[in-house]
């Protein structure tokens, strides 16, 4: 018991090697790594632990990047190599397949259902802030869909960038502002100049007259059509009218 003690005693007098504490805290979840990532947008800092990636952000420093997850995560955050694995998943994500996990801890429920709904919008394609609202039960929070999305916290990996104005028109961007988002969704393959000669028509979707299905106008299964078979729709109502009902692969009714 005395040899216990004593064997006690000088482990409580030696030091822990330096980052041990940090790397326990990182281990169990609470606390991030974080590194700078090459990616196809340039630049990207990106945080994670061992529930997925929790931040991402171009930023033009790395304590500017520290000063925004300590405001907005609020967690510890630390150093560490840009791990090869998961520049393979951001490389992954931003080509379109889906392989990343994310930490969305100290978001609330309805924040959380809005980016995994965000989530599930194909690359290339983009939909209204109404249709996150409609999808996650929640049809009159469009503001409160938009302040999330504001907010998130992992953009271009949750593309919050494919949402848009419920009248069509791109709106704005927190990953960089609209015209960061125009660019991200072109190198996307998206029409944007296009997308916004139809909202200033005031058009919303697209019909097909061969299938009697409408669309969003960005939907891969629409733009399979031929030109001569495609007829332009401004809401619902019209669509239903003229005998077109609604795509289940982009679901843009109520």
């Amino acid at each position: 018991m005395t040899a216990l003690l004593t064997d006690l005693k000088r482990l409580g007098s030696m030091k822990a090697p330096d980052g041990f504490a940090e790397r326990v805290l990182v281990e169990v979840g609470m606390a991030d790594s974080y590194a700078v990532f090459e990616t196809v947008l340039g630049e990207v800092y990106v945080a994670w632990n061992r529930f997925g990636v929790s931040a991402a952000a171009r930023c033009a420093s790395a304590s500017e990047f520290e000063t925004m997850f300590k405001r907005e995560v609020g967690r510890p955050l630390t150093p560490a190599p840009a791990a090869a694995e998961l520049a393979a998943k951001i490389e992954d994500e931003l080509s379109g397949k889906r392989t990343m996990r994310f930490d969305l801890r100290g978001l609330t429920e309805f924040e959380q259902a809005v980016l995994r709904k965000t989530y599930e919008i194909p690359r290339g394609e983009v939909r209204p802030y109404g249709w996150v609202a409609k999808e996650i039960r929640r049809p009159a929070a469009v503001r409160a869909v938009g302040t999330a999305l504001a907010n998130n916290p992992i953009p271009y990996f949750i593309p919050c960038h494919r949402v848009v104005r419920t009248d069509g028109h791109i709106g704005n961007y927190g990953g960089g502002g609209p015209e960061a988002k125009k660019a991200i969704l072109t190198m996307e393959g998206v029409r944007v100049n296009r997308l916004q000669e139809l909202a200033r028509g005031g058009v919303r979707y697209q019909g097909v007259k061969t299938t009697k299905i409408y669309c969003y106008p960005t939907c891969h299964a629409a733009q399979r059509a031929l030109e001569k078979n495609v007829v332009w729709l401004h809401d619902e109502k019209s669509a239903r009218a003229a005998g077109f009902r609604p795509c289940k692969v982009c679901r843009p009714a109520a």
